[in-house]
């Protein structure tokens, strides 16, 4: 059976190595990005370039997105020139960004409308693991879309989790995220805290990762407060970015997160003190200075 034809859009560091695992696998592709340096770099090993969403939904079986906001989806779905305006039935759609579940939810009813299908599939592990094929997707949506697309899925992930209905899958990214960037908030403010009271952050590192309060996330936050190495690929920026969206969700559902807002505002004043770019362990910088 022939691979189906993908188009693909947002070639950052996850989309980029995304896209170039898909090449390596023999698929069809078509790309847009706004960096058209990046884009003629995949064009010389085989992409097509498209010049609108509208065309690039028109010629792909499958058309990924790997976008930074719910807006920036919404914007590409819904331009006049869109993914909406050309996308065809029986064609599925699947958004591998972070976004939130309910325009996710009005994308999917706006696009089953045409006959297509569509999977939110957020994703974990670094760029180095996308190269690979090695993703965690975090897959949901209707299970015939699911199992149509699931084999391309398996090319891209070695751990393609299904979870139930359409949107499941961005709100269990926000939940992981939540859990996430609130750890390396405390672990960095827990380094900054030490350094301030004089103790040695190494033997900190030393007794903490011992206990219970061991994690990857722990070892991310050392390398850098410790050993100055920013190595897990993950910014600020996208930190503040996901952790309101997971306020908004919860909002949404009518209840309230104290904890994530604590971290929501650290991760913000980090961002208005100028180290949005920075990766999340580089927080440190921020509650090394922080003052009352």
């Amino acid at each position: 059976m022939s691979k189906p034809t993908i188009g693909f859009i947002g070639l950052g560091l996850m989309g980029g190595n995304m896209v170039e695992n898909l090449i390596n696998r023999g698929y069809d592709l078509t790309i847009m990005d706004l960096n058209q340096d990046v884009v003629d770099g995949f064009v010389a090993k085989g992409a097509k370039q498209a010049a609108s969403a509208k065309e690039l939904a028109a010629n792909a079986d499958i058309v990924m997105l790997a976008l930074t906001t719910s807006n920036i989806v919404e914007k590409v779905i819904y331009a006049e020139d869109g993914i909406l305006a050309g996308i065809q039935s029986g064609a599925v759609l699947i958004d591998f960004g972070t976004s939130i579940p309910a325009s996710t939810r009005k994308i999917g009813a706006d696009l089953a409308a045409k006959g297509v299908g569509m999977l939110d599939a957020p994703l974990g592990r670094t760029p180095a693991h996308a190269k690979d094929g090695l993703l965690n997707i975090m897959a949901a949506g209707d299970t015939e879309t699911f199992n149509k697309v699931k084999p391309v899925l398996d090319e891209q992930g070695e751990n393609v989790f299904h979870l139930g209905e359409l949107g499941a899958g961005h709100a269990t990214k926000l939940i992981n995220n939540f859990i996430g960037m609130t750890t390396v908030c405390a672990m960095s403010q827990a380094f900054a805290v030490a350094d301030k009271v004089g103790i040695d952050k190494q033997q900190l590192f030393d007794i903490m990762s011992t206990g219970p309060s061991n994690s990857p996330f722990m070892h991310f936050c050392k390398n850098y407060a410790v050993d100055d190495n920013s190595d897990l690929g993950f910014s600020i920026n996208n930190a503040n970015k996901d952790l309101g969206y997971f306020l908004e969700m919860v909002n949404d559902l009518g209840t309230t997160s104290l904890i994530a807002e604590g971290s929501s505002t650290n991760l913000k004043a980090a961002v208005e003190a100028g180290l949005g770019n920075g990766n999340v362990p580089e927080i440190f910088d921020y509650f090394k200075t922080l003052e009352k």
